[in-house]
């Protein structure tokens, strides 16, 4: 039985965000091979800004694992990160972060303030981008279009 693809997984919750009208962003949280949480976006949903994938994600493994702390976790999710959801993830202990697509207005991980990269983060996950990056970046490519 092939490994499980948790990047396809992130994208499945992206096309589900995206077929809600949300942007169509998707995260899964994974230990030692088990998915502990998946989402996402759904900020309009909920009526709450910080209602992004990897927050939802973070929260629903933090309450899986009865701990605010996701140590030895890795977070796969389809766009690069935000300041918000980043510090989120270094406050979680995140292990390593799987991102797909980058994002050049918004991100902030290899983009904008580059949040682990600053003095003041005290936890700072692996990264590797680019994962099943053409494939993230036209979902959002496509939804983005659709609404113009």
């Amino acid at each position: 039985m092939p490994a499980p693809n948790f990047m396809e997984m992130a994208l499945d919750e992206a096309r589900a965000a995206g077929s809600r009208g949300e942007v169509p962003v998707g995260c899964v949280i994974v230990r030692e091979g088990e998915v502990l949480a998946r989402a996402g976006n759904r900020t309009l949903a909920d009526k709450d800004p910080t209602a992004h994938a990897e927050l939802l994600a973070i929260r629903a493994a933090a309450n899986t694992l009865g701990s605010e702390r996701l140590t030895g976790c890795d977070l796969y999710v389809t766009l690069e990160p935000c300041a918000m959801c980043a510090a989120a993830m270094s406050f979680a202990r995140i292990r390593r972060l799987y991102f797909g697509a980058g994002d050049p207005k918004g991100g902030a991980v290899e983009n904008g303030g580059r949040f682990f990269a600053q003095p003041t983060c005290h936890h700072r996950p692996e990264v590797y981008s680019g994962i099943n990056e053409s494939e993230a970046a036209a979902l959002l490519k496509d939804f983005f279009a659709a609404r113009r």
